[in-house]
């Protein structure tokens, strides 16, 4: 009877062990901050006042407790699935290594997010912004699976490869690898992108398909005319169309919209609201809140991943297609 909830006890066990080290770090004093954070006593890139114990930014690096949280539920619903035999046609019901992915990559953003507050060094912005890839790779790459017809193996291969070169990339060239690219908020518009191309696949919207990124652009405050004036800094629009290049057919599963993606949208706009006065420059800005504007982004986008969670659950097989992808 506990062969399912397996992965959930490894997922403890990894939080154990991380806790340990995370404590013992802090304990220690940690070690040299990075250059672009502040000393103790001063404000910090994401308002709190910078303390001197255990953890640099108290609130904020407590409010990561929710990806735990979250992570670990999707843990425990995955491992119930598989104790009671629920059908596992979708890959987001049941120990499947896709959901399991899915999970594992949400509890990392917990500790990734956490030692980056707690800490203020390099290593922590490091596992931080890796954490974020890590999680946001998932969404996209998993559409581009399904519309292009790979097998589970192709799917891991891209997913792995893209991480790694991102993990020495930023280690060694910094957060835009050296070209000026953003990953994580590229990937926000790429899973959108391929979102669209799931459900209004056809020749024409296939190649037309990466003007869908402009507008995700847009609600970010990036502006066409942005992009033509300052190019060579987002230059990577022209990646918009990488979904176009992979989503050779059209899907063979439908999923649910309603609530569960609109919801995930919706936590995940109100928390980038709060984001943007979680910094020194808003008038919001209050660094000695015991609460603080930055650790709600952290609540309320975890509370963002379960609702995509549920909604990547509601996927169902429409038919059988040639050359459809497996799980082998």
């Amino acid at each position: 009877m506990i062969r399912p909830y397996r992965p959930l006890l490894y997922a403890l066990a990894a939080l154990g062990g991380f806790a340990v080290l995370f404590i013992g770090a802090g304990l220690a004093g940690w070690w040299t901050p990075a250059a672009n954070e502040q000393a103790i006593g001063e404000i910090s890139r994401w308002c709190e006042r910078v303390a001197g114990g255990i953890l640099r930014e108290p609130s904020n690096t407590l409010g990561n407790l929710g990806f735990i949280v979250v992570g670990l539920s999707m843990f425990a619903v995955l491992a119930r699935d598989t104790a009671r035999g629920k059908d596992q046609n979708n890959r987001f019901i049941g120990n499947q290594r896709t959901a399991l992915l899915y999970a594992s990559a949400v509890v990392f953003l917990g500790p990734g997010s956490m030692v980056m507050h707690g800490s203020h060094t390099f290593f922590g912005a490091w596992l931080d912004n890796l954490s974020m890839i890590a999680y946001i790779l998932i969404p996209w790459l998993f559409n581009l699976g399904i519309l292009g017809r790979w097998r589970d193996r192709r799917f891991f291969g891209v997913y792995g490869s893209i991480l790694a070169a991102y993990a020495v990339g930023y280690w060694t060239l910094g957060s835009d690898l050296g070209i000026g690219l953003d990953l994580f908020g590229l990937s926000i518009a790429l899973w959108v992108i391929s979102e669209v191309l799931y459900r209004f696949w056809s020749p024409t919207m296939r190649w037309a398909s990466g003007l869908v990124g402009f507008v995700v652009a847009i609600v970010f405050g990036i502006t066409p005319a942005v992009i033509v004036n300052e190019f060579s800094q987002y230059w990577w629009v022209v990646l918009f169309w990488v979904p176009s290049m992979f989503a050779t057919h059209p899907p063979v599963t439908r999923r649910r919209y309603t609530p569960w993606y609109w919801a995930g949208f919706g936590f995940f706009l109100v928390a980038y609201a709060i984001w943007t006065t979680g910094v020194p420059e808003s008038a919001r800005c209050n660094p000695d809140s015991i609460f603080q504007a930055h650790a709600g982004w952290h609540l309320l986008t975890a509370l963002a991943t379960w609702a995509f969670f549920k909604f990547l659950r509601t996927e169902h097989r429409i038919g059988a297609v040639a050359n459809e992808p497996t799980t082998t």
